[in-house]
């Protein structure tokens, strides 16, 4: 008797437990439902833009997924959506003085089109742009919001008239373009009162001066503001480590110069006057690293200081890494960079500046923003010693309006990664290829609700080289991707 007790509840034993490991309806249907989602994504196409000798952003034939199996038979680039790194805010250039006074040559329809192609979000998109406070370089003359023969604490004859010419009108009509717009501004000196050498032409900054300086941002935020034209950041100078021996409006700003202005006088300014505008920093090459962590070393520095800006004239973009891993919490931008007016290849080196671009992006970088957004077809106006061109040339008799390399390359990255995209991994080496992966937000509608479940995968890959085949990877999904010689292909799936 008592092993046929033993019998049956043996029996139901493996009958409970039979029952439990049956999938509920639930699981069963969430499994249909997984299956479901990856046939349809092996199923969905990859949307291809290239730049190359023969194509200028141009739309090529889609390309298909197939299930990988384990074999590559060519260059690999893996792409890897569960690394995480930073969120990107956009890609611009710089109003400056020299490239708004081209900007108001043109015609108004013709200036129209043009700001569109910029600045419209379904095309470039530029969105992370740079005005200058008073003179850089390019620009049609020597000026100041404060200039005066003699010292003006007060700052009494402040006034911001010169920008209300072609600078404020221009921005203005940028941002009805794109209301999106982040500005963020710089000046190339103080006025030269404030200085050692009383001009705006190379020279140091004087201690005495710097609460005055601060009210100068403070005065010149505010005036901006009440144009319509609100300013998200400032940095201190434009590269403060050089005085571009007198040539040109500069500043040299020692470490513990910049260090005392932000942290007892601009960073205070800022916060009594209620504005939240971000400070950069150094602005300045990556060979200044080590100023940067030396900086950020301060814990007063970093109650008002968000972000290092940097150029890529010297030194190399792994830099910002170093800086990043000492203070993740501080935020990079590449804030400077452009063509030369005078190389055989300024229309045709967007590999060139791809690479650049890619360099910044997969060091932290948050915002790519070039320099000059015009010039004419001499690379004027221009008060200083160096050629450049710009993001496009605006030829001066004529007014033709001809795209730089570097335009073609910022259309490949500007046009598809969106605000707040973040970079996800991307691993793959070989010879003359570089890349550099995004996951774009989840569109939402215009009452906020999500379009898709599904995020877009943004991947831009930079040949320098011959033309070749690269095998691209997410998952359990690989696709052959044709890369053209010397050209930048952007990929597009989910």
């Amino acid at each position: 008797m008592s092993s046929l007790i033993f019998g049956v509840m043996v029996i139901g034993l493996i009958v409970w437990i039979m029952h439990k490991c049956q999938p509920t309806h639930a699981q069963v249907q969430e499994s249909i439902k997984r299956q479901e989602r990856a046939e349809a994504l092996l199923k969905s196409e990859i949307k291809v833009q290239v730049t190359s000798p023969t194509k200028r952003l141009a739309d090529v034939k889609p390309l298909t997924w197939r299930p990988f199996q384990g074999v590559v038979n060519h260059d690999l680039i893996e792409v890897q959506p569960e690394k995480k790194y930073q969120k990107i805010l956009g890609f611009g250039a710089a109003f400056t003085d020299a490239a708004c006074y081209m900007f108001k040559q043109l015609e108004p329809e013709v200036r129209a089109k043009l700001f569109h192609d910029l600045f419209h979000p379904s095309q470039l998109g530029l969105n992370v742009n740079r005005v200058c406070m008073g003179a850089s370089d390019y620009a049609t003359h020597e000026y100041s919001y404060c200039d005066s023969d003699t010292p003006d604490p007060e700052l009494k004859k402040f006034s911001i008239a010169h920008d209300t010419k072609w600078i404020l009108p221009m921005v203005e009509e940028a941002r009805k373009v794109n209301p999106d717009i982040f500005l963020f501004a710089s000046p190339w000196s103080p006025p030269g009162w404030m200085k050692s050498n009383k001009s705006m032409l190379g020279g140091n900054m004087q201690r005495q001066y710097m609460p005055s300086y601060a009210k100068y941002f403070v005065r010149f935020l505010d005036a901006y503001k009440k144009y319509g034209v609100p300013i998200q950041a400032v940095t201190v100078n434009n590269e403060v480590d050089t005085d571009q021996d007198g040539r040109m409006p500069a500043c040299l700003w020692p470490q513990e110069y910049e260090v005392d202005f932000v942290k007892w006088h601009l960073g205070p300014a800022l916060r009594d006057a209620k504005m939240d505008t971000q400070v950069w920093m150094i602005d300045h090459n990556y060979n200044l690293w080590g100023r940067a962590i030396a900086t950020l070393e301060d814990p007063e520095v970093r109650k008002y200081c968000t972000a290092i800006a940097w150029h890529g004239y010297v030194g190399d973009a792994h830099r910002m890494t170093t800086v990043h891993d000492a203070y993740p919490q501080i935020d990079c931008y590449w804030t400077e960079g452009g063509p030369d007016v005078t190389n055989k290849d300024y229309g045709t080196d967007w590999a060139k500046w791809s690479r650049t671009f890619t360099g910044n992006l997969r060091n932290w970088c948050r915002g790519i923003t070039a320099w000059n957004f015009a010039l004419d077809h001499e690379g004027k106006p221009n008060i200083g010693p160096f050629p450049c061109g710009g993001l496009v040339t605006i030829h001066g008799e004529t007014k033709e309006i001809t795209p730089s390399g570097q335009y073609f390359a910022m259309a490949q990255y500007s046009k598809f990664i969106k605000r707040d995209a973040v970079r996800i991994g991307s691993e793959g080496a070989a010879k003359d290829l570089e890349h550099v992966a995004f996951e774009n937000p989840i569109a939402v509608d215009m009452f906020g609700k999500k379009v898709t479940d599904r995020s877009e995968k943004v991947l831009v890959i930079t040949n320098s080289g011959d033309t070749r085949i690269v095998e691209v990877k997410m998952g359990k999904r690989i696709a052959s991707v044709a890369l053209e010689a010397d050209s930048v292909t952007t990929l597009r799936f989910e």
